[in-house]
């Protein structure tokens, strides 16, 4: 009997520091009608607004949160329940690089993102269009 509880206690430790996981958004099969769609076919659709008018440029250094899902809702990456994360805008795949040039600091969106735009064939990534939900936090 104590080796099952030792077991169990284990087993819900070891799943309390592994990566979280947020709940699938109900529109990750596909592009919702209400989401803006630009010309390279990127979408997004505003989830919280943020403050000010200034944004980010191509070359600017950002801080967010993030999470990515595949369009079967398995979610593949997320910065949450760690510190947020920054990088150059130049350094990431170009439905990023695109999508955060349109957010204000405080604002979380969701990204559409179509396989040309996201990781276009590159060996161990998720193919195919990814959904990510953004927050940022600040740029300079």
């Amino acid at each position: 009997m104590k080796k099952i509880v030792f077991l169990s206690l284990f087993v819900f430790l070891v799943s309390c520091v592994a990566k979280p996981t947020m709940s699938v958004p109900a529109d990750v099969a596909a592009i919702p009608a209400d989401a803006l769609v630009s010309s390279t076919g990127l979408a997004s659709k505003v989830l919280q607004v943020g403050k000010g008018t200034q944004k980010p440029t191509a070359s600017s250094n950002v801080t967010v949160h993030y999470t990515g899902w595949t369009t079967d809702g398995k979610q593949f990456d997320t910065s949450q329940g760690k510190e947020p994360i920054s990088f150059y805008l130049s350094q990431v795949i170009p439905g990023w690089t695109e999508g955060l040039q349109l957010m204000v600091a405080g604002e979380k969106r969701r990204f559409w993102i179509p396989g040309k735009l996201a990781y276009d064939g590159a060996p161990s990534r998720p193919q195919g269009m990814l959904v990510f939900d953004v927050e940022l936090f600040s740029f300079k």
